[in-house]
């Protein structure tokens, strides 16, 4: 379906029911013919997206060459033809009676057992980068732009000039990781493409301009593709000038339109300056900008760079969190296109798996409620991260029910429950207070409990073991699926057994596993302070932190400072904290 929109995504794994938006196109695409008689009658020119700008279409216009279907769309925002009709010519010329200015939006839901993410990236804006000079500068170009210029079916059809006289330019300057790998005013991550898209580029120049010197600058070429280092190399045989710095400004010349850029050449290790006919700026890559819309639609986690996270980057590259939902392309992080085909086989295959089953096999993890303890508040719905749990109607008396295709087994729901309405099918309460007053059972005073997540903080427990870090060996750990599972009261319960200090440890916001899982968890620990405060307790015994699998650097630091202040912790004040919680639940 083109030309149109997602607009509400819900159930779950094989049961998603998806309502699309069918956009009025205002021309029958069935009987279109593409004959242009329409478009060559418009009278409305507006600048053409498809050509960067460069060129105009008309307000009813084919959108790319490659256009599915090979119709014709009116853009109603620029017609002239509508409310009330001042123009009309363009239903007039056509015999087929393709054009109704009436047509409206049509809605279509459809049912579907699994959903692939593929929605690609937009690109960096380097207006944002003043010192550079693009949308100041005519012959200032990104590398989109620059891509339209150098293509047979482009604005210029393939004759490459320079915007500001229409000439062919002699010097060309490529500037490299335009809002990547710059914190100032750009992205830290690095976009993948672009180095190997700015020596694609300079020799299509070469193969079609011999005599254009080109110069590329750059902090690093990363060439670590197949046959990657091997088109760096002929490349620079082909005469291509590399120089190891980021301009610091371009200026540019008032009556020839030259360009003058200022450089630090780290290899040579001087400031230097070269007159350019033209610039192009390889622009990185950002996640789409209406990302946020699709991850509210499916319930996806996203990781601290705007893409959206796997659920795992090895075990399962293309799976996301939220069951039966698969990623392809550049929605996960920038890649190529080598890479987005690889990874689009993979999620066809991951999906197919799933259709082909016709059934789910769920981890005995999930959660069950307890009706007769249920009073139908509606809470374990609003905190499930994956929606997982029906809405109660009390006038009705319909009771929460777990979607059990849908959970993960995190436990927030049961954690949040106020009534203890909800069991876990493992990790029980049970089971997780018998370990607390197991561990607590000998010498509590010279041990530190933590409840750990399983796949962030317990994880990076691990990398500190295989890593040799030293740390105390004081603490000892309650591994929960997720820092959301940590219920108030096994936090009380080990200060009753005796621990001079509590430990809750997650995944960091932008990495949690379970959506938003962690966010409950802060607020639990919050309320937790204020009540210990409340009651007399220094809040400090009880300890939060975000602690991912990679850093175990981090988790043998913190596991450090926390036996610091567990030998500030006496026996007084433990014994105090005991006969305070005795009646405290």
């Amino acid at each position: 379906m083109t030309f149109s929109e997602v607009e509400q995504i819900t159930g779950y794994v094989g049961n998603f029911k998806v309502r699309i938006r069918k956009k009025a196109r205002y021309v029958n695409e069935t009987e279109c013919t593409a004959c242009r008689e329409c478009a060559d009658i418009c009278p409305v020119a507006v600048p053409d997206e498809y050509q960067q700008g460069f060129s105009s279409r008309k307000a009813i216009y084919i959108p790319f060459p490659q256009a599915v279907p090979s119709a014709y769309v009116l853009d109603m925002e620029n017609c002239l033809g509508n409310n009330p009709i001042a123009c009309g010519k363009c239903q007039e010329v056509c015999e087929k009676k393709c054009i109704d200015y009436d047509m409206k939006d049509e809605r279509v839901e459809v049912d579907v057992g699994t959903v692939i993410v593929a929605t690609g990236v937009d690109v960096f804006d380097p207006s944002t980068i003043p010192e550079f000079g693009y949308g100041r500068y005519e012959n200032v170009i990104s590398s989109m732009e620059f891509e339209r210029l150098i293509c047979a079916g482009g604005p210029t059809e393939g004759h490459f000039i320079r915007p500001s006289d229409r000439q062919r330019p002699q010097r060309i300057g490529f500037v490299q990781c335009v809002g990547s790998r710059s914190r100032n005013g750009g992205n830290p991550y690095c976009s993948n493409i672009c180095c190997m898209n700015t020596v694609k580029d300079t020799l299509l120049l070469k193969d079609h301009y011999p005599d254009i010197q080109s110069s590329v600058y750059y902090m690093d070429i990363r060439a670590f593709g197949k046959g990657f280092e091997d088109l760096y190399m002929r490349s620079k045989e082909e005469g291509v000038r590399y120089i190891r710095g980021i301009p610091g400004r371009i200026d540019e010349d008032p009556a020839t339109k030259n360009l003058l850029l200022t450089v630090e050449n780290t290899t040579a290790n001087r400031i230097e300056k070269h007159e350019l006919d033209m610039v192009v700026l390889s622009v990185g890559v950002i996640p789409q900008r209406d990302a946020g819309a699709v991850q509210q639609l499916l319930t996806l986690s996203k990781t601290s760079d705007g893409f959206f996270m796997e659920s795992h980057p090895k075990l399962k590259p293309v799976d996301a969190p939220t069951k039966g939902v698969f990623f392809a392309g550049c929605a996960e992080a920038p890649k190529d296109v080598k890479d987005s085909v690889t990874q689009a086989g993979a999620a066809a295959s991951r999906s197919n798996i799933l259709l082909n089953a016709g059934k789910v096999k769920v981890e005995a993890i999930t959660s069950m409620i307890n009706k007769s303890s249920c009073t139908m508040c509606g809470l374990c719905t609003r905190v499930c991260p994956y929606n997982a749990i029906t809405a109660p109607d009390k006038k009705k008396g319909i009771y929460p029910v777990v979607i059990e295709a849908a959970c993960t087994g995190c436990g927030t729901c049961s954690a949040e429950c106020p009534f203890d309405a909800i069991t876990m099918r493992h990790f029980t309460d049970q089971q997780i207070m018998a370990q607390v007053e197991s561990l607590l059972a000998e010498k509590p005073m010279e041990k530190i409990l933590g409840f750990a997540c399983n796949w962030c903080s317990y994880a990076g427990g691990d990398m500190a073991g295989t890593s040799r870090l030293q740390y105390p060996s004081s603490i000892v750990l309650v591994r929960t699926m997720c820092s959301g599972r940590v219920d108030r009261k096994f936090v009380l319960h080990a200060f009753r057994c005796g621990a001079p200090l509590v430990l809750v440890s997650g995944c960091h916001f932008s990495d949690c596993h379970y959506i938003n899982a962690v966010t409950w968890t802060q607020r639990r620990v919050e309320r937790l302070w204020n009540d210990l405060d409340k009651w007399g307790i220094r809040p400090e015994r009880l300890q939060l932190e975000w602690i991912s699998a990679a850093e175990g650097q981090k988790f043998a630091r913190v596991m450090r400072e926390l036996e610091e202040l567990r030998k500030q912790v006496t026996m007084e004040e433990v014994a105090f904290t005991k006969e305070v919680l005795q009646n405290k639940k």
